[in-house]
């Protein structure tokens, strides 16, 4: 009698949808490799807009969605890792205070000084949770607002300030034209590939960490506080250094979209701002890498496409035109997206692609047809 449910034969079973989901994941990245040359600037800025919130929304979901930590105070950092580089990367020609660092350091710097940040809140990060952890959190979001809007030397008050280009080996991120093999590529072109190294690097070092002990670890202190630490787990240990890493993820975040937008602006890093990352890791699915960059793609593009396409679309105008303002209707419409994950789909939308890709269960053996005992086809798995 044959073994058709050896590990063997479950394995050549499920090879086509691992196959399918490398093929998944080569076209993909041959489409995002392609899309500079085909897509204009508006479409690489919304791509550049989205990468940037990606990185952003997986640090904090290292932070609340793997390790249970609610913070409300994600856009300080990113403030803090937007204008630490413009700080330390300016060369004062503006009236404003710079340190004429080289940029590629500058921006190195500006991500450590993120993560400085996050680790002089840890302490408390590591014995605050839940409520009493938002609510701490939310403190630095009215400090850092009161900072950037009256350290006009630092911050450039209201009005914000410029961004220096980034320039790495040799090569300058502004709107200078840099021609490869006879193509011209633009700044934004040229962001385009920094950003997908710096998402791509981010990426796998989180799913690195969650796959590992310590995202076991993480995960234990999430889902029972007690028991982890019963268990040996430095709970107050791990909690401050994850919420360092996350707040360096939102450094780096902070740096790449100040360098898209080539402007800071202290109104921008607000409390809309963090209640979008939280959106953001809701509704892609909580403590997952991939969900992060899914939530963060819908959230950051959505009120791009409804500013885009505003006089088509019905009740959208644009602000102060009498109707409903693309980023009002964007948050309305995520904020419902928010409810229905919560309501019908508590995974996120990673959830629904594991769905999609889960395999299906073993059939069991269909009988002989003839008197020659069924196998499966391979010696050394028959009875």
């Amino acid at each position: 009698m044959s073994d058709t449910h050896t590990p063997a034969t479950r394995s050549r079973r499920r090879a086509p949808a691992v196959d399918r989901r490398t093929y998944l994941w080569a076209a993909g990245t041959l489409l995002l490799l392609a899309l500079p040359f085909y897509l204009d600037r508006f479409w690489l800025q919304a791509g550049l807009f989205a990468m940037a919130a990606a990185i952003g929304a997986i640090g904090i979901n290292l932070l609340t969605g793997a390790t249970g930590q609610l913070s409300m105070g994600h856009a300080f950092f990113l403030a803090v890792g937007a204008y630490g580089y413009c700080v330390l990367a300016g060369d004062g020609g503006d009236g404003l205070t710079g340190l004429g660092l080289p940029t590629g350091l500058a921006a190195v710097l500006a991500v450590a000084l993120s993560g400085l940040a996050g680790g002089l809140f840890s302490p408390i990060a590591g014995r605050l949770r839940g409520a009493y952890l938002g609510i701490a959190t939310l403190a630095l979001i009215f400090i850092g607002q009161h900072v950037l809007f009256n350290s006009h030397d630092l911050t450039g008050g209201s009005t914000g300030r410029d961004v220096p280009p980034l320039r790495l080996f040799g090569l300058t991120f502004d709107e200078s034209e840099t021609v490869v093999a006879a193509v011209p590529f633009g700044s934004a072109e040229k962001l385009w590939y920094a950003g997908l190294v710096l998402l791509l690097g981010c990426g796998l070092f989180a799913g690195g960490v969650l796959r590992g002990r310590p995202g076991r670890a993480m995960n234990a202190i999430r889902d029972h506080r007690v028991a982890a630490g019963v268990i040996g787990v430095p709970v107050a240990r791990y909690r401050a250094g994850v919420f360092v890493l996350s707040s360096m993820y939102a450094g780096l975040a902070g740096v790449l979209l100040a360098l898209v937008f080539q402007r800071t602006v202290p109104d921008y890093f607000g409390m809309t701002l963090s209640l979008e990352y939280l959106a953001m890791i809701v509704i892609g699915g909580l403590g997952s890498v991939s969900g992060a960059v899914a939530g963060a793609a819908l959230v950051s593009l959505l009120p791009q496409l409804l500013t885009r396409y505003s006089d088509a679309l019905p009740l959208v105008s644009a602000p102060g035109a009498g109707g409903v303002s693309p980023g009002e209707a964007s948050r309305y419409l995520y904020g419902a997206a928010v409810v229905a994950v919560v309501l019908f789909l508590p995974g996120g939308l990673v959830r629904l692609a594991a769905r999609r890709d889960k395999p299906t269960p073993d059939t069991p053996a269909t009988p002989a047809t003839s008197g020659t005992p069924a196998t499966s086809g391979t010696p050394g798995e028959t009875a």
